[in-house]
């Protein structure tokens, strides 16, 4: 598969691949976090120290917590390089290329014990993508590497879009505990995620079924019907169950992949 390279900085190709909702929900996230610190640093003035000043630590507890993540993948997980997984190292270094990325984030292989899962993180100045390894087992034993180059596609456009920055996420933390309202914004970054590994693999999007059947299934399952079943499977739990997740319910998020025209329903 050729690798051609964005220019880097490029605005419209950034802002086509990223969730039109997304920004907006952003910045309401932002505006959350910052009152409710301002309001703590106003009781703080005012003599009050208890809560202000949890409040106040919580960049420390940001940082101490993204560090701990990281040191947990390095001490555990299987660094991927081009001498252990390969073929997988070769599908960070392409998804970063493609995605216009100066620096090729670390590449983790963590145990699974059979749930499939990935996720992009950083600590510092690194980047880093960690990738359940039964999701290896997908692009290697069951011979479908389209679909790991979809997930690391995917994981690696978090980092592409910022989506793993620790300002970012410090200016979402308050946002994040209180529910329907930080998942939303993780719906719309999940979205984005998705538009970037499209981007990078368009092949691969069939891999997605892996969420719906795990990974010995999913090549029996009908992609088309998931996705159309965004139009007839709704109603008030439908929609309290996508609120409180987050990330989009499957019948949403395969409507969005099938359907390149629209952006995927958030809410």
């Amino acid at each position: 598969m050729g690798v051609v390279s964005w220019r880097w900085g490029d605005p419209h190709v950034r802002r086509s691949l990223r969730h039109p909702r997304e920004t907006p929900i952003l910045i309401g996230c932002v505006l959350v976090t910052l009152f409710t610190v301002a309001g703590a640093v106003s009781r703080a003035l005012s003599g009050d120290p208890n809560e202000p000043l949890l409040l106040l630590s919580l960049p420390a507890l940001v940082y101490f917590v993204r560090g701990q993540l990281y040191a947990r993948q390095r001490v555990n997980g299987v660094r991927v390089t081009e001498h252990q997984f390969p073929e997988a190292y070769r599908m960070v270094v392409e998804a970063s290329e493609r995605l216009g990325m100066r620096q090729v984030p670390d590449a983790y292989v963590v145990l699974g014990n059979g749930v499939l899962n990935a996720f992009a993180s950083g600590h510092g100045f690194r980047r880093y993508v960690a990738i359940n390894s039964d999701l290896f087992e997908v692009g290697g034993r069951l011979s479908d590497p389209d679909a790991l180059r979809f997930v690391i596609g995917h994981e690696v456009g978090h980092i592409a879009a910022g989506h793993t920055s620790f300002w970012r996420q410090f200016a979402v933390s308050v946002a994040n505990v209180i529910p329907g309202v930080g998942s939303t914004l993780g719906r719309a970054q999940e979205y984005t995620a998705d538009n970037h590994a499209y981007e990078y693999c368009p092949e691969g999007v069939q891999g997605m079924r892996i969420l719906a059947a795990g990974k010995y299934l999913y090549r029996d399952v009908d992609f088309d019907d998931i996705a159309d079943r965004a139009r007839t499977d709704t109603g008030f739990f439908v929609t309290l169950v996508n609120l409180l997740s987050s990330h989009p319910i499957n019948t949403f998020r395969f409507a969005a992949l099938a359907d390149r025209t629209r952006p995927g329903r958030v809410l």
